[in-house]
């Protein structure tokens, strides 16, 4: 039976469902996946914006789809881990109302300040920052964002008191922190280089587990810091009790795709560390996000509405 499922999948079009408004990183890369899994399985896959709550509306979607492999979302941490850890009512269980079919990589910030900005490394930042409790404030995407939990771990493990300033959009944030109004900005490598390479911000620290290809000069945070590491994440999922066959095909096929050379050097242009983990190992990921950020978020009382 399993053999005649992968055999006949799919007999149709594949909807993938990207939970974020159109024209986003996580919007082009799930349209550049789409592109090369439409070519592999020889059908169309027809990438479906649904945008919402914090890409919960698009998820549960998928979530409450049939569990034939034809219904997919490009799952992030908002609305799988640790997302949820923050939210109350949640409208599904993100470990067992879905089959977690791949994981595409993680997106790390980067640290950045004004350019004459006193601290030069984020060693300076860190000891300006303990010596000024309270003063001192950084910026983010907003309250339960990638950057703000970066924040709020380095704090914790740096044992330094800052302010948190939340924004919506990158231009206002940018704008705030060259013109002196921020110290600090977590914001996506991609769209801060252009700024750092025009002398206008200074790139302290980048928030992956490594240093940055682009800036191989500028530490990992987890280098001036031990264990202080943050970013986003996006992965393929679908509903729960997706037959074994196609959820392997589709494991296969996503691999080959972020694996191949040229995707793996557009993906890293569009800010994403590919790491194409399957099955059994994209499940371990998300429960080590949660284990990872669990005791950040209930040491901060961090609560998203």
């Amino acid at each position: 039976m399993r053999k005649a499922l992968a055999q006949a999948y799919p007999e149709r079009s594949i909807r993938l469902v990207v939970p974020f408004s159109p024209g986003g990183s996580t919007d082009v890369i799930a349209r550049l996946i789409g592109q090369r899994l439409s070519e592999a399985l020889k059908t169309p896959v027809v990438v479906e914006n649904k945008a919402g709550a914090g890409s919960i509306l698009g998820t549960d979607l998928v979530a409450k789809s049939a569990p034939d492999g034809y219904t997919l979302v490009v799952a992030a941490n908002p609305a799988i881990a640790p997302g949820p850890l923050m939210r109350a009512g949640m409208p599904y269980d993100p470990m067992n109302d879905f089959t977690h079919i791949v994981l595409l990589g993680t997106f790390p910030n980067g640290f950045v300040v004004r350019a004459n900005h006193p601290a030069r490394t984020m060693a300076e930042f860190i000891a300006i920052a303990r010596s000024k409790p309270g003063v001192m404030n950084y910026a983010s995407a907003g309250v339960g964002s990638a950057g703000f939990l970066t924040g709020e771990l380095l704090k914790q493990a740096a044992g330094i008191d800052m302010v948190h300033v939340p924004y919506k959009g990158s231009g206002p944030a940018i704008i705030d922190l060259i013109g002196g109004q921020l110290d600090g900005l977590f914001e996506s490598l991609v769209t801060a280089t252009g700024y750092v390479r025009n002398g206008k911000l200074r790139l302290l620290a980048v928030t992956g587990d490594k240093r940055s290809k682009t800036f191989p000069e500028v530490p990992a945070l987890n280098e001036v810091v031990a264990g202080v590491t943050g970013g986003a994440w996006f992965g393929i999922s679908g509903p729960a009790r997706l037959p074994f066959s196609i959820a392997q095909r589709l494991q296969a096929e996503v691999q080959a795709i972020v694996n191949a050379p040229d995707m793996q050097a557009r993906l890293s242009e569009l800010g994403m560390a590919p790491l194409p983990l399957a099955g059994a190992d994209y499940l371990g990921f998300i429960q080590s996000e949660n284990r990872k950020w669990g005791p950040v978020i209930k040491a901060g009382n961090i609560r998203v509405e």
